[in-house]
């Protein structure tokens, strides 16, 4: 996930705090954070179909 959106998904999570965000922010940041979440679980993917147990 590219550092920008990153950076996007912090700045709404501190104006969700700060004083609250619109409809459109809250569907925004949802959006974000599936992205992060899917883009978390294909990289572990990667890594763990790359180890190798050897005994």
């Amino acid at each position: 996930m590219e550092q920008s959106k990153i950076d996007r998904i912090n700045e709404l999570y501190r104006k969700s705090k700060a004083e609250g965000l619109t409809e459109a922010e809250k569907k925004e940041q949802a959006l974000l954070r599936k992205q992060f979440v899917a883009d978390v679980k294909k990289n572990l993917t990667a890594q763990l179909n790359n180890i190798d147990i050897q005994k």
